[in-house]
């Protein structure tokens, strides 16, 4: 028989979805017809990338539409996904702001783009002033505050009754699993903004000084939302946004000395967020506040933060003490 200890199923998050499509959707219809305003007094190629305000980058008009739309669509396909599906209820409202600060900074540089080519023969001879920089990052701030309003008050987040047991009464025969999944919203926009950003740079300027770009969000993401799982064979940690059988960490039963649950400082105890090694210990600190501890049976710790911490722990001690009876028999 096997049973299973799992959070509740999430609230619908059908409402939060459509409202951080909405700049996306907004930011494509305004680029639409700022290009049907202007195509007839485009010249082609456009002049897309540029260096002291002098072009130096270009890109046929069928090219530049093709890849700012496809961005468009899928940053905004990836963020309704993380809200609707991966996303921990308190932290959707700031991950909605950042929502409609990405639409906005990339619909602004788009769209500007279109206007600063409109009516000139020869693209080479395109300027863009410094201060559009400023001004459209001012835009996006402005549309990130407006995203964080109407995203409205964060849920808080559920709280544990004290008190909780070091051990789970398992019944001898029978198994039980645990599983949680938590999110960073910052480290998931570093990451958006880092594949953003390439593909961007990519486009406009070539796939070579992309590849840094590209490269930091392919390592930033996987490590941004994580299912911690505890079940009779250890503790794992796989990353949200893979395929489920990759993992980030497995910690077999017959290698942990003992669990326990406590409030975790992720900048004091491990200088950040991430997969943080220091001495004697490691662990993913996805935010201070409660986690999980385990001390190895080679006298190392290992951490990851995460909700519900205290009956994860339980868990592996009860499972732990199951393998040092059969190591002792």
């Amino acid at each position: 028989m096997k049973s299973a200890l799992r959070p509740a199923p999430p609230s619908d998050g059908s409402a939060r979805t459509w409202l951080a499509a909405v700049p996306f959707v907004v930011v494509i219809v305004v680029f639409a017809g700022i290009y049907m305003g202007v195509a007839d007094r485009l010249p082609d190629p456009l002049a897309t990338h540029f260096r002291d305000e002098r072009a130096d980058g270009f890109s046929s008009v069928p090219g530049f539409l093709t890849g700012s739309l496809a961005l468009l669509l899928a940053l905004g396909s990836v963020f309704g996904l993380l809200i609707h599906l991966r996303v921990p209820a308190p932290h959707i409202p700031w991950l909605i702001a950042g929502c409609y600060f990405t639409s906005a900074e990339l619909g602004y540089v788009f769209c500007e783009t279109l206007l600063a080519n409109a009516d000139v023969s020869d693209a080479s001879a395109v300027r863009e002033p410094w201060w559009q920089l400023p001004v459209g990052l001012g835009v996006a701030l402005f549309a990130g505050a407006l995203g964080r309003l109407l995203a409205g008050a964060a849920p808080p987040w559920p709280r544990r009754a004290p008190g909780a047991t070091s051990r789970l009464d398992v019944p001898a025969g029978t198994t039980a699993g645990w599983s949680r999944t938590i999110s960073s919203p910052p480290l998931i926009m570093l990451g958006v903004l880092l594949l953003g950003a390439g593909l961007v740079v990519g486009i406009l300027a070539g796939w070579f000084p992309a590849a840094g770009l590209l490269f930091g969000g392919a390592v930033v993401l996987p490590l941004a939302s994580v299912r911690v799982t505890v079940d009779r064979r250890g503790l794992a940690l796989s990353p949200t946004l893979l395929p489920g059988r990759f993992r980030l960490r497995r910690i077999p039963v017959d290698r942990i000395a003992e669990a326990g649950s406590r409030r975790i400082a992720c900048f004091a105890e491990f200088g950040g967020w991430g997969y943080r090694i220091r001495s004697g210990a490691s662990g993913l600190v996805l935010r201070s506040g409660e986690g999980v501890v385990v001390r190895l049976t080679n006298g190392r710790e290992f951490a990851v933060t995460v909700d519900d911490a205290s009956t994860a722990a339980a868990l592996l001690n009860t499972y732990a003490d199951r393998a040092q009876a059969r190591q002792g028999g």
